[in-house]
């Protein structure tokens, strides 16, 4: 079983009537060395500009994106090389995140390869100390700038520290 943590932008708040604009992904284990980034054209005309902004990216730069395709047949490929055993899909807000991935996952490949589940990262981190309203982020190491591979990778930081403190993860 591997951890990857994933981490999401869009146009908007929700899959199909909003697009996805780019996505990271770290797998979980000590060098965090393995990565992937990618950015998917839109699927839907519709957008929202502030919720655009958030990725750093305007509306035609999003519009020459790759086509979503190509981007989530590559995704599956790096998962299947990069994780031992089933892939479990981590993230600060799978609400979001695993929303975004899912949908396209299935619209694009027919299947999740994530299977039907995620786990959120706040959730393990009150679990472990036993506090339903205990603060983890400043577990992070790498900036939170809304670029998905830093912010994948700050929360993959915090998985990290986590199984320091002793929360018993996949870590290879």
């Amino acid at each position: 079983m591997s951890l990857i943590s994933v981490d999401c932008e869009s146009d908007g708040p929700i899959p199909h009537k909003y697009s996805m604009v780019c996505f990271g992904a770290v797998i979980v284990e000590p060098t965090l060395s393995k990565t992937f980034y990618g950015q998917t054209r839109p699927i839907s005309k519709e957008w929202i500009p502030d919720a655009l902004a958030i990725s750093g990216f305007t509306r035609e730069e999003h519009l020459k994106f790759d086509d979503p395709l190509i981007v989530m047949q590559d995704f599956e490929k790096w998962i299947k090389a990069n994780s031992v055993g089933r892939p479990v899909f981590t993230s600060d807000n799978p609400a979001y995140d695993w929303s975004f991935m899912n949908f396209y996952f299935h619209w694009f490949l027919g299947k999740n390869p994530f299977g039907f589940s995620a786990r959120r990262i706040g959730d393990l981190y009150c679990g472990m100390v036993k506090d339903s309203y205990a603060k983890w982020k400043h577990l992070r190491v790498s900036p939170h700038n809304h670029h998905p591979v830093s912010d994948a990778k700050g929360n993959a930081e915090a998985l990290l520290a986590m199984h320091k403190m002793g929360l018993k993860i996949p870590i290879k």
